[in-house]
């Protein structure tokens, strides 16, 4: 079996082609966009519809084609098939029958973000979509937030404005990019901070196209000693509880929040945070 994008016609490399001429049948996320790119290289082949809703019904019959000797091609619509869809678990699936596997090079749109965003790229990490609950997307935005690298996100054009006003109430001024349409014909990359970011999607309202969002790493500073954050600790418990208290700190000193949070329930634990509102 291989993967290979093929979503913008005049991406598709010349071994991406010869490896669709030999294949047997080509599993897609979309039969008509398949059928129509296809075309225009002179491609005729069995297409079989492969995605995230028919999944599980489809697989077993791909795989029984592979294990009967057949070259089964995986293609996407746009960008690196296995990225945010379901084929990784054919990838899976064919390593554990001892079914080779191979991927062909192509666009992807989290890359091809990175690389515009202008961002550090010697440590990334690829978070997918985040929650569609501002609640729950700022809680994966606190976590993501101690994460040491630069961030790349999906996000529908519609929860963009949103999801930006969220990353910078949670992460703060960082440097930023949003880039849409990656690859194709309106490819636009906006870059800033993430207040102002935010402020020209509220204002401008939701861009058209697939959209993802990098985001610059935590600024780099001295790690502050542990005596240093058990004291801002004993301060800030004086006027906030535990979890207010431990961002507080976290912000000021640089600190992961949940080291800060476990040394503040220490403080609390063993009476040390001269505050009887928590003895």
């Amino acid at each position: 079996m291989v993967a290979t994008p093929i979503g913008n016609a005049a991406d598709i490399t010349l071994r991406a082609l010869d490896t669709l001429r030999r294949a047997d049948a080509v599993a897609c996320e979309d039969t008509r966009v398949t059928t129509k790119l296809m075309r225009m290289h002179g491609l005729h082949k069995t297409l079989i519809a492969y995605h995230e809703h028919n999944a599980a019904k489809v697989r077993p019959q791909l795989m029984a084609r592979l294990k009967a000797g057949e070259a089964v091609a995986l293609v996407s619509d746009a960008g690196t098939p296995l990225i945010s869809d379901p084929g990784y678990k054919l990838v899976r699936d064919c390593a554990a029958e001892g079914v080779k596997v191979t991927t062909l090079p192509g666009p992807s749109a989290p890359l091809a973000a990175l690389v515009l965003s202008g961002l550090p790229s010697d440590r990334f990490l690829f978070a997918g979509f985040l929650p569609n609950k501002s609640s729950a997307r700022r809680t994966e935005l606190e976590e993501l937030g101690e994460v040491r690298a630069t961030l790349i996100f999906f996000e529908s054009a519609q929860r963009l404005p949103d999801t930006l006003a969220d990353m910078a109430s949670v992460l703060g001024d960082r440097e930023a990019a949003v880039a849409r349409e990656l690859t194709k014909l309106f490819e636009e990359v906006r870059r800033g901070p993430l207040p102002e970011l935010a402020r020209h999607y509220a204002e401008q309202g939701p861009p058209k196209g697939e959209v993802v969002v990098v985001v610059g790493p935590p600024p780099v500073g001295e790690r502050a000693a542990t005596g240093d954050v058990d004291q801002l600790l004993r301060e800030a418990l004086k006027r906030h509880g535990v979890k207010d208290a431990a961002r507080e700190v976290a912000d000021i000193t640089g600190w992961p929040r949940r080291e800060v949070y476990a040394r503040a329930l220490e403080l609390v634990k063993t009476g040390q945070h001269d505050d009887d509102r928590f003895g």
